[in-house]
C-alpha cells in the first residue's frame, strides 16, 4: 500500500486532467485553481507517503525490496511488480517529491495566464510520478517504465510552445538522442535476463559477481550508454542545451534538479556491477571528466542565464560520473543531493535575476580565453559536437534512407508496374496492362473534349443545366409537408 501511495497519486492527478482537459471541463483562467490543487494535493500527497517510508525505515519496519505481485511471466522469466526502499531510493525519492511540490507551487504563479497552462501541469503531474517509479522500481523494466515516461514528459515540456519551430525541433533533437540511451537500457535488461536469470536489481547485483569479467563488462557497458544519454554526458552532451527551451519552472526540475541526475542514478543503483568492470569504470570516469572540461569551457562565453546555468550543470554531473568511476560512490551521491537543491533553486530565481540585471554589462570574457581565439572559438561553437553527430549519424542516415526510396522507385516499382512520376504528365502506367490502359484513357480524353465539349457538347451542357433547375424545382416542393404526402398516397396507390 506504501508503494502505491508514494508513486501513483500524480499519475492519477494526470489522467483526471487529461479527462478534464478533453471534456472542456477544464479550460481557461477560470480553472486554473482547480488545475493546481488537484496537481499540488497528489504530489504533496507522495511526498508525506515517502516521508512516511523514510520513518519506517529508520524504525526497521520497512524491507529493503517488496514484491507486490506478478506482472509478466514467459516461461522461466518472471517480471515481478517491485519496488526498492533501501536508503538510495528513498533518499532520490525524498529529493523529487520535495523538489517537486516546490516547483508546482512556484509555478502557480509563474504560469498565470499561459495559454497552456493546464497542459504545464499535467505534462509536470505525468513526469513527478515517473520519476517516482523510477527511483522506487525494484526491477530493470519498472524502472525502463518510468525512464520513459520521464522521457516523452521531457519532449512535451521542450516543445511547450509547439507552434515555434526552434521549440519543436529542439524537443525532437532531445528526444533522438534519448532513444540512443534507451537502446542501452534494453540491451542491458536482455543481457541480465540472459546472464543472471532475472531482472529484479537485487537478482542482477548478486548475479554479477560470478559472471566473466567480460560479460560483466559488457553488462555494465550498456546500462552506462543509457546512463550517458540521459545524464546527457560527453559525447551525447549538446541536447542538453536545447532542452532549455520549455518554461523555467520545468528547465528547474527537469535540468536543473531531477532529470539530470537519472543517469547517476542508475550508476548509482548498480555499483556492485561495476565494481565487477573496471574497464568501465574507467570509461565512465574519463567521460565525466571530459563533460566536465567540456562544460566549464562552453559556460565562460554564455551570455545569457539559463545558457550559463545548463553548462554549469553539465559540468557538475560529469564530475559526479567522474567521483563514480573512482569509486567513490557515496560521495557521488552527497554530490547529486547537493547540486540538484542547489541547482533547482538557481534555475527557479533565474528570472528575478534577469529583472535585476538590465541595463548591466555582460560578464566579462577570462582573459586567458580572450588571449587563446581557438579555445575561444572552440567555447562558442560548443567544440562542434552536434555539427560532428550530425555528419557522423545523420548524414549516413539520410543518405540512406535515399539510397532506398531510390532503390524502391527505380526497381520495385518498375518491377510490379506500379504508377512513377513524371515530369510532364501527373502518372504514368508501366507494364502492359498498364500501357494498354494508359492509351485507352488518352482516346477518351481526346473524345469528351474535342468532341463533346467542342462541339455538341455546350448544347448538352445547356440542357443539363435547365434540367437541372427543373429538378431543384420539384426537390423543393416535395420538401413541402402537402406535396410530400402527396406524393406518399400516389406511391402506396401504385405499390398496391
Amino acid at each position: 500500500m506504501l508503494a502505491e501511495l508514494i508513486v501513483l497519486p500524480p499519475f492519477l492527478a494526470a489522467a483526471l486532467l487529461a479527462a478534464g482537459i478533453v471534456s472542456g471541463r477544464i479550460a481557461g483562467e477560470s480553472s486554473e485553481r482547480a488545475t493546481s490543487r488537484i496537481a499540488l494535493f497528489a504530489v504533496t500527497l507522495s511526498c508525506l507517503a515517502t516521508f512516511l517510508a523514510v520513518a519506517l525505515k529508520l524504525t526497521s519496519t520497512l524491507p529493503d525490496h517488496i514484491v507486490l505481485g506478478r506482472w509478466l511471466s514467459s516461461g522461466t522469466y518472471r517480471i515481478n511488480l517491485s519496488f526498492s526502499f533501501d536508503a538510495l531510493s528513498l533518499t532520490m525519492a525524498s529529493l523529487v517529491a520535495v523538489l517537486s511540490v516546490l516547483v508546482l507551487r512556484f509555478s502557480v504563479n509563474y504560469m498565470h495566464r499561459e495559454s497552456g497552462f493546464h497542459r504545464f501541469f499535467l505534462v509536470l503531474s505525468l513526469f513527478v510520478g515517473a520519476m517516482l517509479l523510477l527511483v522506487t522500481a525494484g526491477n530493470a523494466a519498472l524502472t525502463f517504465v518510468g525512464w520513459e515516461l520521464a522521457g516523452v514528459s521531457s519532449y512535451l515540456l521542450i516543445a511547450y510552445a509547439y507552434d515555434r519551430p526552434v521549440a519543436a525541433g529542439n524537443a525532437t533533437r532531445a528526444f533522438v538522442t534519448n532513444r540512443i540511451g534507451d537502446a542501452g537500457f534494453v540491451l542491458g535488461i536482455f543481457l541480465a535476463f540472459f546472464w543472471t536469470g532475472g531482472i529484479d536489481w537485487p537478482t542482477i547485483m548478486a548475479g554479477t559477481a560470478p559472471l566473466p569479467e567480460w560479460q560483466a563488462g559488457l553488462l555494465a557497458c550498456a546500462f552506462l550508454l543509457a546512463a550517458t544519454a540521459k545524464s546527457a554526458q560527453v559525447p551525447l552532451a549538446p541536447w542538453l542545451a536545447r532542452a532549455i527551451e520549455g518554461p523555467t519552472p520545468s528547465s528547474a526540475i527537469f535540468y536543473g534538479a531531477v532529470m539530470v541526475h537519472a543517469g547517476v542514478y542508475l550508476v548509482l543503483r548498480l555499483e556492485s556491477v561495476f565494481d565487477q568492470a573496471p574497464v568501465v569504470m574507467a570509461l565512465m570516469a574519463a567521460s565525466g571528466l571530459l563533460t566536465a572540461i567540456y562544460g566549464f569551457v562552453c559556460g565562460l562565453t554564455q551570455t545569457d542565464v539559463k545558457s550559463a546555468l545548463i553548462f554549469a550543470t553539465l559540468g557538475q554531473v560529469g564530475l559526479m560520473f567522474l567521483e563514480a568511476g573512482l569509486g567513490f560512490w557515496n560521495l557521488a551521491l552527497w554530490h547529486l543531493c547537493a547540486h540538484a537543491v542547489f541547482r533547482g533553486y538557481q534555475f527557479l530565481t533565474a528570472p528575478s535575476l534577469m529583472h535585476q540585471i538590465v541595463g548591466s554589462p555582460a560578464r566579462a570574457l577570462p582573459e586567458r580565453l580572450a588571449r587563446q581565439h581557438g579555445l575561444y572559438l572552440a567555447s562558442l561553437q560548443r567544440f562542434w559536437l552536434e555539427e560532428l553527430g550530425d555528419r557522423l549519424v545523420v548524414t549516413p542516415i539520410r543518405r540512406l534512407g535515399g539510397d532506398l526510396q531510390a532503390f524502391d522507385s527505380r526497381i520495385i516499382e518498375k518491377a510490379f508496374g506500379e504508377p512513377t512520376a513524371d515530369d510532364r504528365d501527373v502518372t504514368r502506367a508501366s507494364g502492359l496492362t498498364g500501357r494498354l490502359v494508359w492509351r485507352l484513357a488518352l482516346a477518351l480524353h481526346w473524345f469528351e473534349y474535342r468532341l463533346v465539349l467542342g462541339g455538341l457538347g455546350q448544347e448538352l451542357l445547356d440542357a443539363g443545366r435547365r434540367l437541372g433547375v427543373r429538378l431543384n424545382t420539384v426537390e423543393e416542393l416535395l420538401n413541402r409537408p402537402r406535396y410530400l404526402v402527396v406524393f406518399i398516397l400516389a406511391t402506396l396507390l401504385t405499390v398496391f
